[in-house]
């Protein structure tokens, strides 16, 4: 009698509980806007790397909290997140120390919550943000210390109570939880079904992008047709949709587009690479002024070239270089500011590099660094505001190492473009790729190790190698490069 009595009691006690801690999803959205505007990818534009972390974060996220809401759900299992958070509150003196030289930090979680409110609490105090303005938004919860010290402090039984009734322990299942390590084999067990589903469906789709990249490319002339974002198939279809109106409605001021790239993302110009950027926010009018500014671009990338080639003469050889994937999006004008100020600090400094003694070598050139450093693929990342003579010496120093990683650098390309042929075929993909934030030698770790496994699962289907598991809108299935 006394371990029914508990037991009503506890079966009531957590009615309450979980009737105070309703949350629309609504106002989940509005509880978690400070969190969003401290880690959304447009503020990390001068860092791809996190940018692209915060992308594929925010989708896994999305997902969850697509799921808490669906009716009938049990469990969800758990899952971990990586976020990279802004400094949002500078004069926070308990918060700024966590902080790195580029006012943003790493906060890595697990949720295993079963409601709105626990997972927004949970993701707010993982992040060190403040949950006080939950309390103003219209949830079912208590305000009273009463209702909080219940919350905060559930009940907790003797292990006797579990064994006695049957019911499972909470902490135990908490533990067993934390222990299980997420396999690939598992992850695609509970996976394939779904992604199998989203690619089937997107497949007219993918077929209609092909059509429209194709047509365009060869109307328009262009080298290619590019996207900086990770955006779904049916958002990047509607973004040629809007480039082929244009071409009907305005053709004469795409005359000059011929040999150019064409790149969908956050905002219009040339970039530094000299690819045309099409701000996906942007109308038409926005699109046609930067396709009639067309010869004026031309005009400032022969002074660039210039530039790139006057600091290498400078510096004995090296080659300046601008790698997309390492580098923030930087505009036309904004590279050749910055190559400008970098050339007229070398020509005074008047540096005694011997004429070509660096060829072969490579540089980028950073505006948000303070030490120059040598990348692992082997070119210099060299900070703009570096001292000349510090410059010279770092150089010297490194040609030797730069040189060997260069070519370790090459033949790792090639080893990984052949694992990923043999994967695809072996596997039966129908396309195998990677994010750029992998490397070649983690792409070539995970190929080597996924040939010696048997999986049948992933025939057909469109293998993205990242950092974290997820399956994307279209039916793509990503994986972490170091899987186990």
């Amino acid at each position: 009698f006394y371990y029914f009595i508990r037991l009503c009691l506890d079966k009531i006690l957590l009615q309450c509980v979980l009737q105070s801690r309703t949350l629309s999803g609504a106002d989940a959205i509005n509880a978690l806007r400070p969190f969003y505007f401290a880690v959304h990818p447009d503020f990390f534009g001068q860092h791809p790397k996190e940018r692209e972390v915060n992308e594929n974060s925010l989708k896994r996220l999305n997902g969850y909290l697509e799921n808490l809401q669906k009716p009938g759900f049990r469990s969800l299992k758990p899952t971990q997140l990586t976020f990279y958070v802004r400094e949002t509150e500078p004069n926070s003196s308990n918060v700024q120390e966590s902080f790195s030289a580029s006012g943003f930090r790493a906060v890595s979680f697990t949720l295993r919550t079963r409601d709105l409110l626990s997972t927004v609490l949970d993701i707010l105090n993982s992040c060190s943000l403040s949950t006080e303005h939950i309390q103003s938004l219209n949830v079912n919860s208590q305000p009273d210390n009463e209702a909080k010290r219940t919350v905060n402090r559930p009940i907790k039984w003797d292990k006797t109570y579990y064994s006695f009734t049957g019911f499972k322990d909470p902490e135990e299942e908490l533990e067993q939880a934390q222990r299980v390590e997420t396999t690939l084999i598992s992850w695609l067990d509970d996976n394939e079904a779904s992604a199998v589903k989203k690619l089937k469906k997107s497949l007219p789709l993918r077929k209609e992008l092909e059509r429209l990249k194709f047509e365009l490319s060869h109307e328009l002339q262009l080298s290619d047709i590019r996207w900086q974002r990770s955006w779904g198939i049916a958002h990047r279809c509607s973004q040629l949709h809007s480039l082929a109106r244009l071409v009907q409605q305005r053709s004469e001021v795409l005359k000059n587009v011929k040999g150019c790239t064409v790149v969908f993302t956050d905002r219009s110009g040339m970039s530094a690479a000299g690819h045309i950027m099409l701000g996906t926010m942007d109308v038409h009018h926005h699109w046609t002024k930067i396709f009639e500014r067309l010869p004026n671009y031309y005009k400032l990338q022969k002074r660039l070239l210039f530039l790139e080639d006057r600091i290498s003469q400078l510096l004995g050889g090296i080659q300046v270089i601008y790698v997309e994937e390492l580098q923030p999006l930087l505009t036309l004008e904004e590279y050749c500011e910055t190559l400008n100020s970098f050339y007229n600090k070398l020509r005074d400094s008047r540096l005694p590099f011997h004429p070509r003694s660096l060829r072969g070598l490579k540089m980028i050139l950073e505006s948000d660094r303070c030490a120059p450093s040598l990348h692992e693929f082997g070119h210099f990342m060299i900070p703009t505001v570096c001292d000349p003579t510090a410059l010279q010496w770092f150089i010297f120093a490194k040609a030797q190492e730069a040189r060997e990683n260069l070519k370790r650098r090459e033949e790792m390309m090639i080893t990984e473009k052949e694992l990923i042929e043999i994967s695809t075929e072996k596997f039966c993909l129908d396309r195998l790729y990677k994010e750029p934030s992998v490397s070649s030698a983690q792409m070539i770790d995970c190929c080597k190790r996924l040939l010696e496994e048997s999986l049948p699962y992933l025939q057909g289907m469109h293998l993205c190698i990242s950092h974290f598991y997820s399956v994307l809108q279209d039916g793509d299935l990503c994986i972490p490069w170091n899987w186990k």
